[in-house]
């Protein structure tokens, strides 16, 4: 009895919590004159899809501008971190105690903070409002947290390992590339995941940097439909849906390799 009591409360306490995402799903599908009905409806017995409709005429640049500056964002982040990673642990140069302090300190600055410095020094580049100057802002957010996760997992390859490879002739960027980076794939696609994530629901940065741009995220696309006093709430939502998806699929696909990726380093032999 006991283990069926703590079955039922982890269900009702993961219903409450999923509660706003099946929400979000049924206002998509709401028509408009339904929308404040009283009492509302849970079910959208009279379903539309013009809020589909207008997701795919309105939100698809915003939708492809987002992706490029997710994609952008990882591998920027990966190329940083794993080397950097590497370094620190295996290499461990002189001053590196000193380096993932100030990395883990780098977390702590907050997003808008170093959105006005990116602004005064972008402005001055011309990469205002551009695609680049967001993946490397995201970057800065992403890179402190992959090179702490990437030093943890790469701590714990045996030296023996590395040895081997030294003894069969490999140099430490043959030994990184052919042995390290691929015992390290949970590390890898880890922060490849978070950076995505980062990237992908990131509004401080695009509405600093990009928001008189021509190139827009998804999270700039969702904020002028409701900034415009938009009473379309089915288009809103289902603009939220579409945008959570690509993030659902990645959980959904990578959940095993981040487990690996996150723990790693936290207990030791």
């Amino acid at each position: 009895m006991r283990r069926v009591a703590k079955t039922v409360l982890g269900l009702f306490l993961t219903a409450v919590m999923l509660f706003p995402v099946y929400w979000m799903v049924n206002v998509s599908f709401t028509r408009d004159q339904d929308m404040r009905a009283s009492p509302p409806h849970l079910f959208p017995t009279d379903g539309t899809l013009e809020g589909y409709r207008a997701v795919l005429d309105q939100q698809l640049p915003y939708l492809g501008t987002s992706l490029l500056v997710g994609l952008g964002t990882v591998v920027l982040t990966v190329l940083l971190a794993a080397p950097a990673g590497y370094a620190l642990a295996k290499l461990r140069p002189v001053g590196g105690g000193v380096l993932g302090f100030v990395l883990l300190t780098a977390q702590m600055i907050p997003g808008i903070i170093m959105a006005m410095g990116f602004y005064a020094i972008y402005l001055n580049l011309g990469v205002l409002n551009s695609v680049p100057g967001l993946i490397l802002a995201d970057s800065t957010i992403a890179v402190p947290f992959a090179v702490l996760v990437c030093t943890a997992f790469m701590s714990g390859i045996p030296e023996e390992l590395i040895q081997a490879a030294v003894v069969d002739g490999a140099g430490r960027l043959r030994t990184f590339w052919s042995v390290v980076l691929p015992v390290s794939r949970n590390a890898v696609v880890t922060v490849s995941l978070f950076a995505f994530l980062w990237a992908w629901s990131d509004f401080v940065f695009a509405s600093t940097l990009a928001g008189a741009g021509e190139y827009q995220p998804i999270t700039l696309g969702i904020y002028r439909y409701i900034g415009n006093n938009n009473q379309q709430w089915n288009a809103i939502m289902a603009t939220a849906v579409v945008a959570s998806i690509p993030a659902t699929i990645l959980l959904v696909l990578a959940q095993r390799y981040v487990a690996a990726g996150v723990t790693a380093g936290a207990v030791k032999d």
